[in-house]
């Protein structure tokens, strides 16, 4: 008789570079990373995993991200005392199928067949009760082998989302029925959409899963061999960095880049689609996110130092300037510290059309904020000019950053805030706020935070080069290369 593995870990998919909210969600920093309710600070990875405290069965989650986020999503996750199970870092973005194979045999080799609840990081869900209410039912299905997708009811007849053809009508009475799918709709356009929401049987393609690892490994091998047998050779050769699995680059990178929509679901023969109506929003415009955010009586969401008379229907947030709108209605205004939106709020779906451009243009704000995360803190860009630049560098209690050289710039430190541990050439000492030191070009130095406070100090660089790449290192706490920070 076989044993049925009840439990469930999450696998919470969080390398999206979540373009379509720039300028504050970017490559460097994208929205899965950010507290975008201002009801509450936690941030939209963070609310994945939590939303399913209480759900029985629940495990620890696997993490997949970018390797560039790797301190951002295992910070985040110290943040709310959660220890993951493995935080997989992808060498390179292969899409959904390969993530979800990886992610499927790391479960195995841990020698177990759990079920394995595949979640994106950045998706917004109301109803916690109604959402675990359907991922239990779902379990029926899961444990019996079926490929388990969650179909969101649709509200509108929405053209940015797939669509799910269920073989039969959905039973309006209880929502939680599982029903045989019978295909997967690209994108419709508006007509299309307006005739399919009136069946029961389409729902949105949400994106979410649930299955046996073994049975998406199964379905893999038989339509896509050559992702299992790639990701296999990735985890094989993987290096553990500290609390990070590396997979093997350059397996990895021989998977094809395709979505498990595509690779296994529009194929097999298992799919089960479970209707879901819980608030769910996958906030992929600026519109979809005034649609969810806490208005006032006006129609506007307002966040920072906003002003605003005779206006409706608007988002408006600033990060540190005074936004004054006056007579404004349906738009979208963003001020970060280095770029600022204003956008029609039906248009503001079109800011992927904007983002190619920028890029085109090499501007640097397309990708970086001025706002840099690092394991032991953040640094801000103030000001800069030629040959000289000036920054505010906070790092956490009882952290360090790398001993290092610089064979280009020098540089000069103030304390502001909190106590600074110096060493320079080998020797050590300790500044309080107000006080200051110089780094000379080819000094081997560190910063470090001794105490239980944040640290913060301005740092004023001067020298012919000034990129992050000018960073030699001799010892490091978090096990980087020398030419990342």
């Amino acid at each position: 008789m076989e044993i049925i593995d009840n439990s469930i870990i999450p696998v919470i998919l969080s390398g999206g570079s979540g373009t379509r909210l720039w300028p504050l969600s970017r490559e460097s920093y994208p929205k899965q990373f950010l507290a975008l309710d201002s009801r509450t600070k936690k941030t939209l990875l963070q609310k994945t995993y939590e939303r399913l405290l209480g759900l029985q069965g629940l495990e620890n989650p696997i993490l997949i991200c970018n390797q560039d986020h790797r301190f951002i999503v295992a910070e985040q996750f110290r943040e709310i005392n959660i220890d993951p199970q493995a935080i997989i870092l992808e060498p390179v973005g292969r899409n959904t199928a390969p993530a979800i194979a990886v992610a499927a045999l790391q479960a195995i080799s841990l020698g177990k067949d759990p079920l394995l609840l595949i979640l994106a990081a950045d998706h917004v869900i109301e109803n916690i009760i109604e959402f675990q209410k359907v991922i239990q039912a779902a379990k029926t299905y899961a444990n019996i082998g079926r490929l388990v997708t969650f179909g969101i009811v649709p509200t509108c007849a929405e053209t940015g989302y797939g669509y799910i053809e269920a073989k039969e009508l959905a039973n309006e009475e209880d929502q939680i029925n599982g029903l045989e799918i019978n295909k997967f709709i690209e994108k419709p356009n508006k007509d299309i959409a307006e005739k399919l929401i009136k069946d029961s049987r389409y729902t949105w393609n949400s994106g979410m899963f649930l299955f046996k690892a073994s049975a998406i490994i199964s379905e893999l091998e038989k339509f896509y061999p050559e992702i299992i047998n790639y990701c296999k050779i990735a985890i094989e050769k993987d290096v553990e960095d500290l609390d990070f699995l590396r997979l093997e680059a350059a397996s990895f990178k021989k998977c094809p880049k395709i979505s498990l929509d595509v690779a296994v679901m529009e194929k097999t023969k298992l799919g089960t689609v479970l209707p879901l109506k819980a608030g769910w929003n996958d906030i992929g415009s600026w519109k979809s996110l005034w649609d969810i955010s806490q208005k006032n009586n006006d129609g506007n969401y307002i966040n920072g130092r906003v002003i605003a008379e005779k206006s409706k229907n608007c988002y408006l947030q600033s990060e540190q300037r005074l936004i004054v709108g006056i007579g404004i209605e349906n738009l979208i205004v963003i001020d970060t510290n280095d770029a600022i939106l204003v956008a029609n709020r039906d248009q503001s779906q079109n800011i992927g059309n904007i983002i190619k451009s920028l890029n085109s243009s090499d501007f640097p704000e397309v990708k970086m904020h001025r706002k840099i995360y690092r394991p032991w803190g953040n640094y801000t860009t103030i000001v800069e000019g030629n040959g000289w630049l000036v920054k505010l560098i906070e790092v956490k209690p009882n952290a360090s950053l790398s001993l290092q050289m610089h064979h280009h710039r020098a540089e000069h430190w103030i304390v502001v805030n909190g106590k600074a541990l110096i060493e320079k050439n080998g020797e050590k000492q300790l500044l309080g706020e107000n006080e200051s030191t110089f780094i000379p070009l080819g000094c081997k130095h560190r910063l470090s935070n001794p105490g239980i406070m944040k640290l913060e100090l301005i740092e004023v660089q001067s020298g012919e080069y000034l990129d992050e790449e000018d960073i030699i290192r001799f010892e490091d706490s978090y096990g980087r290369i020398k030419n990342l920070n």
